[in-house]
């Protein structure tokens, strides 16, 4: 059962930017520590950034840190990630999930996951 959904998605230049969005109808985001992973073709999936539930620190990996920016808007029930100076390498289905925390080495433990949004990064 899907219940996170993922928009944003696209094809872009090298160097440009792009604006995830995760939402859902049936979850109070709020309520949880949210993870972003990617996964590219041929590659395993990878946690990408995560923002907690309350207060904390969010993590990036250090393929996208000083890239790409996790962010929350309560009313909109959303969380963003914000992808800037976009390479090549970015170029992965996106997915947004409920995740059990946000450590400082990463996402932990997803559990409801979005369908994925499709990047990509290509002149």
């Amino acid at each position: 059962q899907v219940q996170l959904v993922e928009s944003g998605g696209g094809l872009v230049q090298p160097g440009g930017s792009l604006k995830l969005s995760c939402t859902s109808s049936t979850l109070t985001l709020d309520h949880f520590a949210i993870g972003w992973f990617r996964q590219a073709p041929g590659k395993e999936r990878e946690g990408v950034s995560c923002i907690p539930s309350k207060v904390g620190n969010t993590f990036y990996a250090d393929s996208v840190k000083d890239r790409f920016t996790i962010s929350r808007d309560s009313t909109k029930n959303t969380v963003f990630l914000q992808m800037s100076s976009l390479k090549p390498e970015d170029t992965a289905v996106y997915y947004c999930a409920t995740i059990l925390g946000c450590l400082y080495y990463g996402p932990l433990r997803a559990d409801s996951w979005g369908q994925g949004t499709l990047v990509t990064v290509s002149s």
